[in-house]
């Protein structure tokens, strides 16, 4: 994009007006990804409140393997969705495929939050929570890739680092925004108001604000060309499987990432409670001051990797987080202090910044646009669905067997295989697809 100095008064204009709309479709974009990513991260910070509930136990470990179990399922949908909805945009539109997300997303929640319980209605409680889930899983896996892909074709050359990093800001507010909304029912509410009815409302909010959402990207102009829609590869697995090596790639540094950021991130709250002892409105407060930060952190990360290149900021990642995660869990176990919990959390995000400041672009980078939303949300959706969305059951298996320190090392291993993938890749930033479209 030519510099403003030089260009004629008309051409400035013409300027200006392109980038308000790119920025005004990451706005509009980021605002859906938001609510997608609250409406499923809710159900993980609940699950302390409406566990016994569903799964009637003595033991809260066991019932927190089960509530984790439901997590990880909801990630097992997440390839079906990362095709389905990839498929979708590549045929006919980004546009298209995030409204459908985020109508599905609403419906989940809209479920989870009038479920019976188990009191009412025994084993069907669970079965149906599980489905909720499901739907929710098939959803956010959409998500990802056709959201991943509509930003970075949105954002402006020479900034897509930066402007895509906005990708992950909405996605930890979305978490943000979950653990807030349940730090102001912890403040309002007492323990057992929780425990009977409370944990429903931040459920109901997540399927009103979704319609909010549904509103806003039915306005977002569509940047998948006709040319690209029609391509006879558009939205197939033969013709994402002409790209083999991107998908491998992609899921060979998102195994680690997911791992890592799952663990830092929707984990940690349980870790504290569960490992560390803390009282669970003490950890709450962490999570909600560590996350705040960590969404802030994301733009500086991104508009980083726009200097240095993308492979740069995932070769950082893999090292750092191959050599820090085990010292940082170890010191989070005997952790005492809140604000020394906070010190340790936030140095494992910012490590972690590196590689989910410019996570959708990088992949998106990877592949050409008829393919580009299939091959992001697929590649994505496998390594994150095996390794993202079984972190906190492997966690919480390894601790109720008595050999939590196993789950330190195995994060650690995914971290490095992340860094030798990283290494034997190209930078997208210089050699990508992106780089030769407008």
């Amino acid at each position: 994009m030519p510099h403003s100095d030089n260009c004629s008064l008309p051409q400035q204009q013409t300027i200006r007006q392109d980038n308000k709309r790119r920025i005004f479709a990451i706005v509009g974009a980021s605002s859906g990804n938001l609510v997608e990513w609250f409406d499923f991260y809710i159900y993980s910070f609940c699950a302390i409140y409406f566990a016994p509930s569903f799964f009637p136990s003595g033991n809260p470990t066991t019932q927190l393997l089960n509530t984790a179990g439901v997590f990880a399922a909801g990630f097992l949908m997440r390839p079906i969705g990362g095709w389905l909805f990839g498929f979708i945009a590549d045929k006919y539109g980004r546009r298209k495929s995030m409204m459908i997300s985020v109508l599905m997303m609403c419906g989940g929640s809209l479920m989870i939050a009038c479920l019976p319980t188990y009191a009412v209605i025994g084993a069907a409680a669970p079965l149906l929570l599980l489905l909720a889930r499901l739907i929710q899983g098939l959803s956010v896996g959409g998500e990802y890739g056709t959201s991943a892909t509509y930003m970075s074709e949105v954002a402006l050359k020479g900034r897509r680092g930066f402007f895509a990093s906005f990708q992950y800001v909405t996605l930890i507010g979305g978490q943000l925004l979950a653990v807030l909304v349940l730090v102001i029912l912890q403040q309002l509410l007492s323990k057992e108001q929780l425990m009977e009815w409370g944990w429903r409302i931040p459920f109901v909010l997540g399927a009103l604000s979704a319609l909010v959402a549904l509103y806003l990207r039915k306005s977002l102009e569509e940047t998948a060309s006709d040319a690209s829609r029609k391509n006879k590869d558009a939205g197939t697995i033969a013709g994402l499987m002409k790209h083999k090596g991107a998908f491998l790639t992609v899921v060979g540094f998102t195994a680690g990432g997911s791992l890592i950021f799952y663990t830092f991130t929707t984990y940690m709250q349980k870790y504290l409670v569960n490992t560390a002892h803390m009282d669970p409105k003490t950890a709450s407060f962490v999570m909600t001051c560590a996350l705040f930060v960590y969404m802030v952190l994301q733009p500086v990360f991104g508009a980083l990797s726009d200097k240095i290149g993308r492979r740069s900021n995932m070769l950082w990642f893999g090292a750092l987080a191959t050599l820090c995660t085990v010292p940082i869990m170890h010191a989070l176990k005997d952790v005492e202090n809140p604000y020394v919990a906070f010190g340790l959390i936030i140095t494992a995000l910012a490590i972690v910044s590196f590689y989910t400041s410019i996570g959708g672009l990088i992949k998106a980078e990877m592949f050409p646009s008829e393919v580009r939303a299939l091959g992001v949300g697929l590649s994505y959706a496998v390594g994150n669905a095996v390794f993202g969305g079984s972190a906190e059951y492997v966690a919480l298996w390894l601790k109720s067997i008595g050999n939590e320190s196993a789950f330190y090392w195995y994060v650690t291993a995914l971290c490095a295989i992340a860094f030798i993938v990283s290494y034997r890749m190209k930078d997208t930033s210089k050699e990508g697809y992106l780089v030769h479209e407008p």
